[in-house]
């Protein structure tokens, strides 16, 4: 990953969510809590998750090859998708399905203190993690909102731990509901209940992160903004009058294809279009850096011949 903030703040969930797994599978273990097991089921995937996010940064890194000769800048996009299924597929569908289960045969819960005590701590460790990931986040987020740069973000990691972060806070909150309703109600359905909205919670980002990386993965060109810029760079020049068409595509989070069709000045000769094809290249790198491939095709303004 070319970004040191992703990278930290993968590894700042993964070894969060490590050491909480382990205390809420020790927790299920002591108290019978089914929101305690699917809490520990969820930091199971989410740990899982974070190193899938660094195995695809990693391989994304290769070389380009003749096979590949656009490198592998979309694999980031791949195990992003990877991360998705399996929040949703071992997060959502498990924790509905405890829920369920425990809803029709109910289970009273032994040292429901300790479930407290570990909820407590996990809330802590996810919230350092959460902090961490919205800290390196702040910076390409720019002037937007959270929910924008979830949607725009080429980059998928730092969405993907925020939403995942979120999703653990807020899934914390209600085991820890469900625990202590079951505690001060002495039944043990609101455990169950609890259990089922973590399921439905994690659902829900698992979808909205499937739509999104699904998105990346086929493909997205350049946000307005960013096409403007490119435009605005690619006619400044001289020698060239106007841009004909223009297509964009990130072929990873860091490099964005850009092909376009230009107007040049009439009569230009060979030395003059290549110098003016350069020049524009050179111009639109510097406004745009993720603009790593540049396709030019020099053409004539025929709507200006045909007008005429």
């Amino acid at each position: 990953m070319s970004t040191g903030g992703g990278t930290r703040a993968i590894i700042a969930a993964l070894l969060a969510n490590a050491g909480i797994a382990v205390a809420k599978f020790v927790g299920y273990l002591i108290t019978g809590s089914s929101s305690m097991l699917a809490e520990a089921v969820h930091s199971v995937a989410d740990t899982s998750n974070q190193g899938l996010l660094l195995l695809g940064g990693n391989r994304a890194k290769r070389a380009a090859t003749s096979e590949h000769p656009f490198g592998y800048g979309r694999d980031r996009y791949f195990y992003s998708f990877v991360v998705a299924l399996l929040l949703f597929s071992l997060g959502s569908v498990f924790a509905i399905y405890e829920g369920l289960h425990k809803l029709e045969e109910p289970e009273p819960l032994t040292s429901p203190l300790v479930a407290v005590a570990i909820l407590v701590v996990a809330i802590g460790l996810e919230g350092f993690s959460f902090r961490t990931a919205i800290v390196e986040s702040r910076p390409l987020k720019g002037s937007g909102t959270w929910w924008q740069f979830i949607r725009q973000s080429k980059v998928p990691e730092l969405p993907v731990v925020l939403l995942e972060d979120f999703g653990a806070l807020v899934g914390l909150v209600l085991a820890l509901l469900g625990v202590g309703l079951t505690v001060v109600t002495d039944n043990p359905v609101f455990d169950s209940l609890g259990t089922i909205s973590i399921g439905i919670l994690l659902g829900i980002i698992a979808i909205i992160l499937i739509i999104e990386m699904k998105s990346l993965l086929i493909g997205e060109g350049a946000t307005r903004p960013v096409l403007d810029k490119i435009v605005t760079e690619l006619q400044d020049g001289p020698d060239v009058e106007r841009v004909i068409h223009i297509r964009t595509q990130y072929l990873g989070p860091e490099e964005l294809l850009v092909a376009a069709k230009i107007a040049m000045t009439p009569g230009l000769p060979l030395e003059g279009v290549a110098r003016a094809i350069d020049e524009a290249e050179v111009r639109v790198r510097a406004a745009v850096p993720d603009a790593r491939i540049i396709y030019l095709e020099p053409d004539l303004d025929r709507s200006t011949a045909s007008a005429s």
